[in-house]
């Protein structure tokens, strides 16, 4: 049986390719340094842990959770919005919870394109931005970033004819997969943009802890017409290395909160509510494993820096997130060099064009594997550059 149009025409999910390859050297006994993913390789903090195991043997929380998450998490996720970033939040109004960030980003194209609507996407950007709204029905248009432009989208280059049929726009900052960091006169111009076209802005913010050299990310929602137009995703997943636990929310525009709790309710049953206890731990506790963490990649990122600048590689040392932006050497496209490097180095490298056609050129680079294990994986590659 034939799956339908949009499943057809969607390729296999980058990192799904990217698994595969290193399970299959890892069957041979060959020892791979993977740079490729980012998923953090540091532990979750012990005090989350403990409430988790704690309310795993709470009855109630075996049963259904509410779909827009437990009041009092959505509580946590309004309190740490305002000791972060100053921004009051309605937690019954302003704030839904997610299963990560992921879920939420994909299903909001599913909440607000109809058949054919645009939703304008960064490229290169987070392959689901573009793969959401393919299964959505919706027509992804390309907002290249350039490094010129620091990665930021140049929204006069978005024809008119274009905006007027745009429904949606996504933004991430500190960016994956440049490390590119935005600064609050860009997210005045996005809002302007957005009221002129009646868009919905969805900021992807889940890298706004991981920042470098004093830098602090800022909120789109410390703006205050942000919230006439626009949501925040967040997830603990980076900040507290709670990948696999799968929780994180969105913030923001109150109808389109209600908007995306009500296709929750729907197409979930919430998160496990030990979880949800959990998050609040994480919020709510000790913020002193989110610097020590900033601390752990800052010195990734410094030892990175020093040993690629010896491979005479062009790039930028990134702000924020966990990634570096790397040019292709000349005579290899992204892939190309990549593959190379996987087979004679047994390093694993991101190709650029994963992200899209403007990614075209670069590799990216995780720091989510301990230092040493950086400065070998460069060492193998210097040894056959």
């Amino acid at each position: 049986m034939m799956p339908n149009q949009a499943m057809q025409e969607l390729p296999p999910y980058l990192f799904a390719r990217i698994e595969k390859r290193i399970a299959a050297a890892r069957e041979q006994g060959i020892d791979v340094i993977n740079l490729g993913i980012g998923d953090p390789d540091q532990p979750t903090p012990r005090h989350i842990i403990d409430v988790m195991a704690k309310a795993i043997y709470d009855p109630p929380n075996h049963q259904y959770p509410s779909s827009a998450g437990l009041l009092r998490y959505r509580e946590a996720v309004a309190g740490w919005y305002q000791r972060r970033f100053g921004v009051e939040l309605d937690p019954k109004t302003e704030v839904v919870s997610l299963l990560g960030s992921k879920e939420g980003i994909a299903h909001i194209c599913f909440a607000y394109l109809n058949p054919g609507d645009i939703n304008l996407v960064p490229d290169p950007g987070y392959p689901v931005y573009a793969g959401a709204t393919q299964l959505a029905g919706g027509k992804p248009y390309v907002m290249p970033l350039h490094d010129k432009n620091h990665y930021l989208p140049v929204l006069e280059d978005i024809p008119a004819e274009i905006a007027k049929q745009s429904k949606m726009m996504f933004i991430n900052y500190p960016n994956n997969p440049t490390g590119a960091v935005a600064d609050i006169e860009f997210y005045h111009k996005v809002i302007e943009f957005a009221k002129a076209y009646d868009i919905l802005v969805c900021h992807d913010a889940a890298y706004s802890e991981l920042a470098y050299d004093g830098y602090q990310a800022p909120s789109f929602l410390q703006l205050p017409q942000a919230r006439e137009v626009g949501v925040e995703f967040h997830s603990l997943s980076k900040t507290y290395n709670m990948t696999g636990w799968r929780i994180g929310c969105m913030a923001g525009n109150r109808d389109a909160v209600e908007v995306m709790g009500r296709f929750k309710s729907n197409v979930d049953s919430g998160i496990f509510q030990a979880i949800q206890y959990a998050g609040i731990a994480a919020l709510e506790g000790p913020q002193e494993v989110v610097g020590a963490m900033r601390r752990i990649y800052q010195e990734r990122r410094d030892a990175a820096v020093a040993v690629m600048k010896q491979l005479q590689w062009e790039f930028i040392p990134p702000r924020g997130s966990f990634y570096m932006w790397v040019k292709v050497p000349d005579g290899y496209t992204s892939a190309e060099y990549c593959e190379m490097i996987l087979e004679k180095a047994r390093v694993v490298l991101t190709p650029g064009n994963g992200y899209g056609h403007y990614g075209e050129g670069y590799f990216r680079i995780a720091l989510t594997v301990d230092t040493s294990r950086i400065i070998e994986a460069f060492k193998r590659i210097k040894a056959i550059s």
